[in-house]
């Protein structure tokens, strides 16, 4: 079966996750991926070891792609490096800031001889700034950005559970990426693209710094609590176990009150009747609400809440979402034997996914040396 990136060339000068995470989700849409890699390996290998002897980001990570070990000091190994680059289609790299630039690798060099070229420069701040020279990973991202100062308690800051601006400035990317393919179309001419942590995250920190320059407050941290909507937060039943809910609009309101809650008096009630009222008035309706999910199952809960067609879910453990019936997956092969990964949130009717399989370090080094050298 074809898929829609089969005639696409890509090199990935990559580590950790936010180049391998674009250059994944290519190799997914059919794109041959070649990792290059230093003589060490992506230093993401090493990060665990808890899937079959190997590193659960890496596994996730670089499904599908051919590895090859270079070192771009070394003359030899660069020049091979620009060989490959000169058939590509599409040229990823996130090293350290300056790094590629040294080694006539940047996209401007790069561009310069092969305009068709598309490349992609993965970076915390960017080229420009006070920042550009600045090492940035992702928990480092998530502070300068202040997202870590709407996560976590009331009591302290909190770090979310994965890396988003990683993941982020991979996604930007491959949007970008695959617009510039389309554009390549028509013009025939590649884009040279820049992703960063930094941008990513600011972008979706966005809502937070509009209450902040506009209503002269960013949102504080509030738990399990979302900042602007309520009640849209967890709740204690009988049996211990929590509940979510949450509530969009005023219909909503009316039925829990009415059909899930058996409250109907607070509707009326002056302190909740619009969604800002309730904000402002959070503490004393979750106190309210509180008590009476307390008084019910989990089960029962989650009966009248369907019934009232009232979103909710459950706080749910990583256990949990391993066994959760929604859950998709896919097996991939590694080096160590199979790999049960998550299947793609990106589905076709008709189709399934193709993942090729994980490579080992330096697994494709003879052959692509013997495809690519030029004194071969």
């Amino acid at each position: 079966m074809t898929r829609p990136l089969d005639d696409i060339l890509v090199v990935s000068l990559e580590q950790a996750v936010a180049a391998p995470y674009l250059s994944s989700r290519l190799a997914d849409a059919g794109a041959r991926v070649i990792k290059v890699e230093r003589p060490e390996g992506d230093f993401a290998r090493q990060y665990d070891s808890v899937v079959n002897g190997e590193s659960a980001y890496f596994v996730w990570l670089n499904r599908g792609k051919q590895s090859i070990q270079l070192d771009i000091k070394n003359n030899e190994d660069l020049t091979l490096l620009k060989t490959i680059i000169s058939k590509a289609d599409i040229f990823i790299q996130n090293l350290a800031p300056g790094v590629v630039n040294r080694f006539g690798l940047d996209s401007e060099a790069l561009r310069q001889e092969r305009p068709r070229l598309i490349t992609v420069d993965i970076s915390g701040y960017g080229e420009e700034g006070p920042f550009a020279k600045m090492k940035a990973y992702d928990m480092l991202v998530q502070s300068e950005t202040g997202l870590a100062m709407v996560t976590g308690s009331p009591e302290e800051p909190g770090r979310v559970g994965v890396s988003v601006c990683d993941i982020a400035a991979g996604m930007h990317g491959l949007v970008a990426v695959l617009e510039a393919l389309y554009e390549r179309q028509r013009t025939g001419i590649g884009k040279a693209i820049k992703s960063t942590l930094f941008a990513g995250m600011a972008d979706w920190m966005t809502v937070p710094l509009l209450h902040e320059e506009y209503g002269g407050k960013a949102p504080g941290r509030g738990g399990l609590s979302h900042p602007s909507i309520a009640p849209y937060e967890a709740f204690d039943t009988r049996d211990g176990e929590k509940i979510v809910i949450s509530i969009q609009n005023q219909t909503e309101w009316r039925n829990l009150c009415e059909k899930a809650l058996n409250a109907p008096h607070l509707v009326e009630d002056p302190r909740y009747l619009t969604n800002i009222d309730r904000v402002a008035n959070r503490i004393a309706l979750h106190e309210e609400i509180n008590e009476i999910f307390k008084k019910l199952s989990r089960d029962y809960a989650a009966e009248k809440l369907l019934a009232a067609r009232i979103a909710f879910g459950a706080l749910n453990s990583v256990a949990d979402l391993s066994a959760h019936p929604q859950l998709e997956r896919t097996t991939v092969q590694s080096p160590n034997g199979p790999v049960n990964l998550v299947a793609s949130p990106i589905s076709f009717a008709g189709t399934k996914d193709q993942f090729g399989p994980i490579p080992a370090l330096g697994q494709h080094n003879d052959e692509l040396r013997k495809e690519f050298d030029r004194k071969s």
